[in-house]
């Protein structure tokens, strides 16, 4: 309690009736979850078994138990602190037979659904090329966390997904029930069916768990709001933890109304505020204070640090995104040279994935560590993947690894039985199998359809080839190319989720603008030294080893990935309209209130330094486009920001500081 501040105190001690805890970032909230526990445990003589503390990640609640453990020993046998659906199996495990399940039930993986999935779509006769069963399964899932069971599931519109997932979810639900078993979504829902049709059940569960706390409260769906109100309507006593400016996960279903209506659902409520921050500079949360007081419907707090000022905050002005990578790794460079931070001491958030293969590149050919949290590298991507395996095709017909790998996509009816015979006939007759493409009618064993689309493939990459000159825009040309596939159509036809589409398409926008920014760099370049350069710097990744988080490397990641974590020195990248807010979030919601939360929250990931970087121009489909500042930029107080720009001048300050800075540490020495 002695290492506690006056508020966090408070919120120890206050142990009966509702309790919201309002705790910004930096705020020290863990410390006062688990010193309430232990005041429970040890001041107030609560058995253990009578306390539950619930939380996202296995991760955070074994942590919790840990430290409880330390300070409270064996008075902590018996507490249970898990996640949300641990909880549900706790329950489900001992009443399920209420529902008519066996109690010794599977918990079915995603690729076992798929399978109950598709038995459930040939009964009904719905095509899974019409309608992608991962999409259903997204719309069941979905309806699940609203708590919406297959009977009560109406669809929304004439959409073909809506039709077959109302056709489809009874049946899905009644052969899992078959098997006896339930989906991960199942937990929750499951649970607060059994707890509102039971009361026995109910009586029991809430007499078990008379002090209930639960943490980053700001990110709970719907059905996890009810399962704790249900729990916790008894006895009264449930604290609840979070901060409404750190609810980033609306697209996954989370309710930030849960936490701003929490007073009003519960009479004679206690609202407490942590806002002593012990993580960053008075800079940095001043900055974070100022953006976020401009979103319409929050509770009025204000983070403050006795940390001191520190330094303001750089504001990078970058000519485009090739020129923000390289002013960002100067500055790492810069950084670790002046010997104040190591690589894993930075990192750069972006708001899109899409993002990082600048900064990829740049750190490659500076030789610099670094990892990726929450996405693949840029270059492994599947679409990617697929957008370079043309390329390859251009360069070179006889690459026939990446042949086979377009040769369906977008999907053109070339089957697996049907590439069988080519491959075949290709090996006997002793010819490059894209020269057997183009002989398709000579072959046997191919029905006229699957000849007709092979021959067609073939005539239109034999034209592309024929036809490519680097002397006419490579990234134009492969732009063209992209646009005559009409991969876009394909990605959201065949995912039918356009938020995962968008990234897609987004990804091999950026292949495009990779290639004419690397032929505009080099006049002379050609599309195999392009592509021989993406082959060195694959050869360049990190090692499997330093993908473990924690290594000393530079850390990539969306802001999305960063909750939660710090860092000495961040790079928010990309403040710029579109972007951060991002262009479907503006056509979504004007108030663009859950992105102005997420540039909140990655202003307070920065500890000791915050560096924001903007670009003038961007490169969309190769063709260079001028781009607006963030609006968030303006909610920036200026006398917080030192502009760096892309003048030559600026450039050589940096490095006579730099020397300056080097020289007078060496002299000091």
């Amino acid at each position: 309690m002695k290492k506690l501040n006056p508020p966090q105190q408070q919120a120890v001690q206050n142990t009966e009736g509702p309790l919201l805890l309002l705790a910004g970032a930096g705020s020290g909230k863990t410390q006062v979850i688990t010193t309430r526990i232990v005041h429970l445990l040890k001041d107030k003589r609560i058995p253990a078994d009578n306390i539950l503390a619930v939380t996202f990640t296995n991760k955070a609640a074994r942590e919790m138990k840990e430290r409880v453990s330390n300070m409270a020993g064996k008075m902590a046998g018996g507490i249970v602190i898990s996640t949300f659906h641990s909880l549900g199996v706790r329950i489900l495990r001992r009443d399920i037979r209420a529902l008519g399940f066996k109690p010794n039930f599977s918990i079915y993986s995603s690729s076992d659904q798929a399978g109950v999935l598709r038995q459930a779509m040939r009964e009904k006769d719905i095509d899974p090329k019409q309608c992608n069963p991962d999409t259903i399964l997204w719309r069941i899932s979905g309806a699940k966390n609203r708590l919406i069971g297959p009977q009560e599931f109406k669809p929304l519109s004439d959409d073909r997904i809506e039709l077959a997932t109302a056709a489809i979810y009874p049946r899905y639900q009644e052969l899992l029930k078959g098997f006896n078993a339930i989906d991960f979504d199942d937990i929750i829902m499951l649970s607060v069916k059994l707890l509102q049709s039971n009361t026995a059940i109910l009586n029991h569960w809430q007499e078990r768990f008379q002090y209930i706390m639960v943490d980053e409260y700001q990110d709970t769906n719907a059905s996890q709001y009810l399962l704790i109100s249900l729990l916790a309507k008894k006895h009264g006593n449930l604290c609840v933890v979070g901060d409404d400016d750190q609810s980033i996960y609306g697209w996954r279903g989370a309710e930030v109304q849960n936490i701003l209506n929490f007073e009003n659902d519960h009479a004679n409520c206690r609202v407490i505020k942590l806002e002593q921050n012990y993580r960053s500079t008075s800079a940095i949360l001043e900055a974070a204070n100022s953006v976020i007081k401009n979103n319409p419907v929050r509770t009025d707090k204000a983070l403050w640090s006795a940390v001191g000022k520190g330094r303001e905050i750089d504001l990078i002005v970058a000519a485009s995104e090739e020129d923000e990578a390289e002013q960002v790794v100067e500055g790492m460079l810069m950084e670790q040279f002046k010997g104040n931070l190591s690589w894993s001491d930075m990192a750069v958030l972006y708001r899109s994935n899409a993002q990082s293969r600048a900064f990829e590149e740049r750190l490659r050919q500076e030789r610099i560590p670094y990892v990726v949290i929450g996405g693949q590298q840029f270059y492994e991507r599947k679409e990617v993947k697929d957008a370079i395996a043309y390329l390859k095709v251009i360069d070179n017909p006889s690459d026939e690894a990446s042949l086979l790998r377009i040769i369906n996509f977008p999907r053109r009816g070339i089957g697996d039985g049907t590439l069988l015979h080519l491959n075949q006939w290709s090996m006997e007759h002793e010819v490059p199998l894209f020269e057997a493409l183009g002989r398709v009618r000579e072959i046997d064993g191919i029905s006229e359809s699957s000849k007709k689309a092979v021959a067609g493939f073939h005539e239109m990459m034999a034209g592309v080839i024929e036809g490519f000159n680097t002397r006419y825009g490579m990234g134009a040309q492969v732009n063209a190319l992209f646009n005559r596939l009409r991969i876009e159509d394909e990605l959201y036809r065949t995912l039918n989720d356009a938020a995962q589409a968008r990234k897609r398409i987004e990804n091999i926008e950026q292949v495009v603008n990779s290639l004419a920014i690397y032929e505009e760099q080099n006049p002379r370049g050609t599309l195999s030294t392009f592509l021989e350069r993406i082959s060195l710097m694959d050869e360049d990744k990190p090692s499997e080893d330093s993908k473990e988080h924690g290594l000393n490397a530079v850390t990539l990641m969306s802001l999305h990935s960063s909750k939660g974590l710090e860092f000495n020195h961040v790079w928010l990248v990309g403040m710029e309209e579109d972007l951060l807010p991002h262009k479907r979030s503006i056509e979504e919601d004007p108030t663009v209130a859950e992105e102005r939360r997420l540039c909140y929250v990655g202003i307070t990931r920065a500890r000791r330094h915050l560096t924001i970087s903007r670009c003038q121009t961007r490169r969309k489909y190769g063709a260079t486009e001028q781009r607006t500042p963030s609006r968030f930029l303006d909610e920036i107080p200026e006398h917080l920001l030192i502009t760096i720009s892309s003048d030559t001048g600026d450039k050589e300050d940096k490095a006579v500081d730099l020397a300056a800075d080097f020289f007078s540490r060496m002299l000091g020495e």
